[in-house]
C-alpha cells in the first residue's frame, strides 16, 4: 500500500471484518464428515477446496478481472433483503397445452407444516416473482425438469432448498437430494438456508460433500441431502460409493455460469447427472443464459420448463453527468481534494481501473486526512462484505474501489459515483457497459445522482466522448473552482 497510515487503515477494515462472526468459515466439521442436524450444521463447516476444486481466480496485479465466484458469494453475504425487481417472469413450458399455475401465497402449495413454518420463520411473507411460478414446477407430481434465470436476490435458492426438502422422505436414511454449488463457500451458503428453512424439521440432515471432509471408507451416508462442490462429489456418487446414484430424486445445480467458469466442473457435473435414474428431477440456476451457459443447461437437464427473470435495466436518465479536464495523475488527485468535502454530503464512490491505482489513491486520500475506505479483488470475500456493510451503514463516507464492486451493489445513500479512470476494455477502447453500471450504483432506487469523470489526457477526453456518443447524453465541463457550484449540485442530487 502507499502508505504506513494507509496499511493500518487496511488492518483496522480486517479487524471490521473479524467481528461479523456470521461472515466467518473456520470451524471443522465432525471427525465422520457429516453433520448431525440441519440446525447444528450452522457451525460445521470444512477447509476450502484444493486440488482442482478451488474457485477460479483471474484478477492480475494491474486489473481487477471478474471473479464470477466471489461476486456470487458477496452478494448473498451483503443482501439481507429480496431484490424489489418490476420485471416480469417469461415461461417457456415443456408442455405448451399444459395450463402454468402460479401462487400467490405459500398456503397454496400444501406444504408440510414444519416447512411452512421455517418458510416464515425466515421472514417470507408471500413468494417472490421467480417463486410465485418455479414452485408449482418444481413441487408438481410428476416431477418437472427447470432451468431457471434470475439475478442474485430473488429468492431462488429458498425455492430449490424447500423443493428438496418437500421431497425428502425423512423415513428414509440416504441421500435424496444433491445440491453441486461451483465453490465450498458457495455450497455453506445453501447449507445455512436449509438449516433456516428446516429448523423444524429436524429428521431431515445434510452433509458437505467437500474435499477435506473425510468419511471412513466403505461407509454409506445417511443424510438426505448433501450439499457439495462436483469433484468430491462425483467421487462420492462413483469412487467411495458413499452415495448410491439411483436413488435420488432431486439434483440441483445451482450457480451455472460460475460452474462453467471453472475448469473441469463442467464435465464432473454431466458426468454425476449421467449416474442419476431417469425421474430424478433436475433443477438448473443461473444469474445468466449466455450460449455456453445454455448449451451446458440444456446437456444436464432433459425436457425442461424455462424461466427467465430478466436483470432489472440500468438508465441515465436520472443521472447527471460531469468531467472535470485535468493533466495528470496529481492533478486528478488535487481536484478531487477539492471537491471531497462537496461530496461527502452524501456519500460516494470513486472507480479506479487498477488494484495499484486504487490502493495509492486511498492512501494519498488517508494521508490528506479524508476518511476513505478501500474495496478490492485482493481482499478476501468477508473482508469485502464487512467494508460495504461499513460504507452502507453510513460509517465510511467514501469508498474507493474497482471495478470488482461496479456490479450488483445497492446502497441507497449514494449520491455520486467518480470516474477517476474512465473505464477501457483490453484493447483500450471505451467500455460502455461498465460505465454503465458503475454511475448506475448511483441515481438508484428512483433517486437522482451525480456523476464526475476525471480526464487527464488527449486519450481520455477521446474515451469520454466516445461513450458520450454511445449514450447520447451529454457530460458537461465542471470547474473545481466552483466549489459552491459543486456542493449546490450534490445536495441537488
Amino acid at each position: 500500500m502507499a502508505t504506513d497510515s494507509w496499511a493500518q487503515a487496511v488492518d483496522e477494515q480486517e479487524a471490521a471484518a473479524e467481528s461479523i462472526g456470521s461472515l466467518q468459515l473456520k470451524d471443522k466439521p465432525e471427525e465422520n464428515g457429516t453433520v448431525a442436524n440441519a440446525v447444528e450444521s450452522s457451525s460445521t463447516s470444512a477447509k476450502p477446496e484444493a486440488e482442482g476444486e478451488a474457485k477460479s481466480t483471474s484478477s492480475t496485479e494491474d486489473d481487477d478481472k471478474e471473479d464470477k465466484a466471489a461476486q456470487s458469494l458477496l452478494n448473498k453475504l451483503i443482501r439481507s433483503n429480496l431484490v424489489n425487481t418490476t420485471n416480469q417472469v417469461e415461461v417457456l413450458q415443456k408442455d405448451p397445452n399444459s395450463p402454468l399455475y402460479s401462487v400467490k401465497s405459500f398456503e397454496e402449495l400444501r406444504l408440510k407444516p414444519q416447512l411452512l413454518q421455517g418458510v416464515y420463520g425466515m421472514g417470507f411473507n408471500r413468494p417472490s416473482k421467480i417463486q410465485e411460478t418455479a414452485l408449482p414446477m418444481m413441487l408438481a407430481e410428476p416431477p418437472q425438469n427447470l432451468i431457471a434465470q434470475s439475478q442474485s436476490g430473488t429468492g431462488k435458492t429458498a425455492a430449490f432448498v424447500l423443493a428438496m426438502l418437500s421431497h425428502v422422505d425423512p423415513n428414509n436414511r440416504y441421500p435424496q437430494c444433491l445440491c453441486v454449488s461451483p465453490t465450498y463457500e458457495l455450497a455453506l451458503q445453501t447449507g445455512k438456508v436449509i438449516e433456516q428453512m428446516g429448523k423444524y424439521y429436524p429428521e431431515v440432515k445434510l452433509v458437505y460433500a467437500i474435499r477435506g471432509n473425510k468419511l471412513q471408507r466403505g461407509m454409506k451416508l445417511q443424510e438426505q441431502i448433501v450439499i457439495g462442490t462436483p469433484g468430491t462429489m462425483l467421487d462420492w456418487c462413483s469412487k467411495f460409493k458413499f452415495i448410491d446414484p439411483k436413488k435420488i430424486k432431486v439434483f440441483v445445480l445451482d450457480e451455472a455460469d460460475v460452474m462453467i467458469a471453472t475448469q473441469g466442473h463442467q464435465d464432473q457435473s454431466i458426468r454425476i447427472q449421467r449416474m442419476l435414474p431417469k425421474n430424478c428431477q433436475m433443477l438448473l440456476f443461473s444469474a445468466t443464459f449466455e450460449e455456453s451457459v445454455w448449451n451446458f443447461a440444456q446437456r444436464i437437464v432433459p425436457d425442461p420448463n424455462i424461466i427467465k427473470l430478466k436483470r432489472e435495466e440500468e438508465t441515465l436518465d436520472t443521472i447527471k453527468q460531469y468531467y472535470v479536464l485535468c493533466n495528470s495523475k496529481e492533478e486528478k488527485f488535487q481536484a478531487l481534494c477539492n471537491i471531497y468535502g462537496a461530496i461527502t454530503i452524501a456519500q460516494a464512490m470513486i472507480f479506479c481501473h487498477t488494484r495499484k491505482t486504487a490502493g495509492w489513491l486511498a492512501g494519498e486520500l488517508s494521508r490528506e486526512g479524508h476518511q476513505v475506505a478501500l474495496l478490492s479483488g485482493e481482499m478476501q470475500v468477508e473482508q469485502r462484505a464487512a467494508v460495504i456493510e461499513r460504507f452502507r451503514d453510513g460509517k465510511e463516507k467514501v469508498l474507493v474501489t474497482t471495478n470488482v464492486c461496479a456490479r450488483g451493489i445497492d446502497v441507497e445513500q449514494v449520491s455520486v459515483v467518480i470516474n477517476f479512470d474512465l473505464p477501457v476494455d483490453k484493447d483500450g477502447n471505451p467500455d460502455n457497459e461498465t460505465y454503465l453500471h458503475r454511475i448506475g450504483r448511483t441515481g438508484r432506487f428512483g433517486k437522482r445522482g451525480l456523476a464526475i469523470n476525471m480526464v487527464d489526457s488527449k486519450m481520455s477526453m477521446n474515451i469520454m466522448n466516445r461513450i458520450q456518443e454511445h449514450f447520447n447524453k451529454k457530460i458537461e465541463k465542471l470547474d473545481t473552482d466552483d466549489l459552491d457550484e459543486i456542493e449546490k449540485i450534490a445536495i441537488e442530487y
